[in-house]
């Protein structure tokens, strides 16, 4: 019943991430690009109401996938999220009045066949909640590490590669931040006091904020079939690595199980790509934003 209700929150919050996208990218891309990776982009976005609108979402889809990451393992959780993608297609379909194409019922078939293979022989277990503070450190510098690069290669480039780099980055950076919330949740099952007392609920505050800064940037810098997969799939494959060496939520590396886990992630990530690349699923985001100019 618990597994049930793990898997009923991710796909909820899955469903909340598409809305909140579909809102956020309306109003983001009509931003000055000189306030690309500055506050000043989130507090001139607070003042358009689509964008709470979709703030309102974000909120709800975390809410679910606290529940969910404090239930459930990093492993099983993050991957179900890529199931935002399959939620846009009918929004892209709702909002310009047009059918599902082939390619795109075979892009969403990748990317359920592929998760679903990975899940059934990955076979993740719970794991532990936290780690110790050596390997907190560890992991929080190597993440830092990774996402300075990635921003450090977007400032010295522009266009697609701009997008593509910074939303790495918040693929990377939303990697920990996932960690970082499965580790709340299990000091907040100990008590508010357990909560408020440690670093890790700050340290999921910054890296929010500055997830959000860093994705709403990359929203702006390109195309949406750069940012949207690359985003998508690098979440769930540093929550994976997470998940396994972090928290030791086993995954079955058993005969030929890591060679069919492998090739299900790189299907998955095949449809993530086709589905990016959907008409529908880019006017989900850019269609109004004509509209919201004038």
């Amino acid at each position: 019943m618990r597994g049930a209700m793990v898997v009923a929150s991710a796909l909820g919050s899955a469903l909340l991430y598409a809305l909140a996208a579909v809102a956020q990218q309306r109003a983001a891309r009509d931003e000055p690009m000189e306030h690309s990776l500055r506050l000043r982009l989130l507090f001139n976005l607070l003042h358009r109401p689509l964008w709470l609108a979709g703030l309102v979402c974000d909120i709800g889809a975390f809410l679910l996938q606290f529940y969910a990451l404090d239930h459930g393992a990093l492993v099983l959780v993050q991957p179900l999220l890529v199931s935002g993608l399959l939620f846009a297609l009918p929004l892209g379909a709702l909002v310009s009045h047009e059918r599902m194409r082939r390619a795109d019922w075979m892009g969403a078939g990748l990317v359920v066949l592929g998760l679903s293979v990975f899940l059934v022989v990955a076979q993740p277990d719970r794991g532990s909640a936290d780690a110790s503070s050596k390997v907190w450190l560890m992991l929080v510098v190597s993440i830092l590490a990774v996402v300075s690069l990635f921003i450090f290669l977007a400032q010295h480039t522009s266009g697609s590669r701009r997008s593509g780099f910074l939303a790495a980055a918040a693929g990377t950076l939303y990697g920990l931040t996932a960690a970082l919330t499965k580790a709340c949740g299990n000091l907040f099952d100990q008590g508010l006091e357990h909560l408020f007392t440690s670093w890790k609920p700050y340290a999921l505050a910054a890296g929010g904020i500055s997830g959000t800064v860093i994705d709403q940037s990359a929203y702006q810098s390109g195309p949406l079939n750069w940012s949207l997969p690359i985003l998508t799939v690098t979440d769930p494959v540093v929550s994976i690595a997470i998940g396994a060496f972090v928290f030791g939520e086993g995954i079955n590396v058993s005969g030929v199980a890591p060679i069919i886990e492998a090739i299900a992630l790189i299907v998955m990530t095949v449809g993530v790509f086709q589905l990016s690349s959907s008409p529908l699923v880019a006017r989900a985001r850019h269609d109004g934003a004509a509209e919201d100019r004038n």
